[in-house]
């Protein structure tokens, strides 16, 4: 039975009519076009599809619309208007943080969770915090100075 789910994406207050089983990353690329959630591994394994649901990093293919009813749903696309994302893109870019460029919203959104958590992460707290976000060109030591620096100068963002 289909029924209508309303919820805040990027935000703005939008509704989803359909069924409440439906994976959240095919509602975010089929009904609001949002392609920086990407399809990777279907099992919430790669971070392709990480989204921030209410502040925490999730794989949004292993979300059913059911769960996202009345929550705040932060894609990369809403993300990328902000200064925090301004602060860690500029660090990304500095170190050559990525290449093929499929895991970076993932890697983004996780470092944004990761500093909104922990201001100042240790190595072993970033390390963990990514570790669920695949990065098959850069590799991870790239990625995590990236967010050592994003931390040290990033102006008291997070």
């Amino acid at each position: 039975m289909d029924q209508g789910i309303e919820f805040q994406l990027n935000g703005e207050r939008v509704s989803y009519t359909g069924s409440a089983t439906t994976r959240l990353l095919d509602v975010l690329r089929d009904n609001f076009a949002l392609t920086g959630v990407k399809c990777g591994c279907k099992e919430g394994e790669c971070g392709a599809c990480s989204v921030l649901l209410d502040g925490k990093l999730v794989n949004s293919c292993m979300v059913a619309m059911g769960r996202v009813a009345g929550a705040s749903i932060v894609t990369i696309e809403g993300y990328s208007k902000t200064a925090r994302f301004a602060a860690l893109n500029a660090a990304y870019a500095a170190v050559s943080a990525v290449q093929c460029g499929f895991c970076t919203p993932g890697m983004i959104l996780a470092s944004e969770a990761i500093l909104a958590k922990t201001p100042h992460p240790t190595e072993e707290e970033i390390r963990a915090g990514i570790s669920g976000n695949l990065c098959r060109c850069t590799g991870y030591n790239a990625i995590v100075t990236a967010i050592q620096s994003a931390a040290k100068e990033g102006n008291g963002l997070w």
